[in-house]
Parts: structure tokens; C-alpha cells; sequence
């Protein structure tokens, strides 16, 4: 599992985008931009041979292209409120949740912004009972 500097990875998941070239690279590079708007100081990395990631203080979330769909996986999904119901996919799992975007499928902004700020929460959020050491 290597990650690559900030920059580079930046670099790489432009690359992704553009080699894309169709609806999926319009719709990872949108939700991209929507990241950023929620959360100006994420990260951007890129991992396990070729996997877009968005962290800020533990992974937010993944962004996976296949053939079909643009797969947004929460790394902590399960434990976050989702009012809007954005999560449809991995919905059995007791830690990820994801959101599978079809071609032509639009999803709430405000929505999606609210989502990454809860994870965002969640990561700085330190578990009850435990402190840090002195």
C-alpha cells in the first residue's frame, strides 16, 4: 500500500479523469470538486495501485471508476447518519457504506457536502473514555 505525495497524487487523479474521457470522468472530476468545496484542506492521495482517496484525518472516501459506475466508498460510512439517503451500495457492511453513480445520475449537492463534513467529524471526533497519553 504506497501513497504518493500530495502533489503527485493530485497529478494522477487528473490523469485518471482525463483518461477517462467520458461520463465517469465528468462525475469523478464533480464530485472531486465537491470534496474540495466541503473540506478545503483534504488530501488527495492514491492507493492500492491506482485508487483516488480523499482523507482528512483518516480516509473520507475512495472514488472508483468502472464500467458502469462511479463508485464513491466511505471508509466509515455505516457510522454516519445519512438523512439524505445518498449511500445505495454496500448497505451490509458494519463499517463502509458507498454511493454508486450511473451515467446521467445527479446527486444533491448540499447533500453530498453535508456527508464528507459528518466523516470529516467523525475522523477528528476522539473516541469517549479514551485520553491521551501524558
Amino acid at each position: 500500500m504506497s501513497t504518493n505525495t500530495t502533489a503527485s497524487a493530485a497529478a494522477l487523479i487528473d490523469q485518471r479523469i482525463a483518461e477517462l474521457g467520458d461520463w465517469r470522468g465528468e462525475t469523478l472530476a464533480r464530485m472531486r470538486s465537491l470534496i474540495h468545496e466541503a473540506d478545503p484542506e483534504v488530501v488527495e492521495e492514491w492507493k492500492w495501485m491506482g485508487t483516488p482517496v480523499w482523507s482528512h484525518a483518516g480516509i473520507l472516501c475512495t472514488g472508483e471508476s468502472y464500467k458502469a459506475v462511479v463508485k464513491l466508498t466511505f471508509a466509515k460510512g455505516a457510522a454516519l447518519d445519512d438523512p439524505d439517503r445518498l449511500f445505495n451500495a454496500s448497505l451490509d457492511g458494519n463499517t463502509r457504506r458507498a454511493i454508486d453513480l450511473h451515467e446521467g445520475q445527479r446527486i444533491d449537492p448540499d447533500a453530498f457536502k453535508a456527508l464528507i463534513r459528518a466523516a470529516i467529524a467523525l475522523n477528528t471526533s476522539r473516541p469517549k473514555g479514551k485520553r491521551k497519553a501524558v
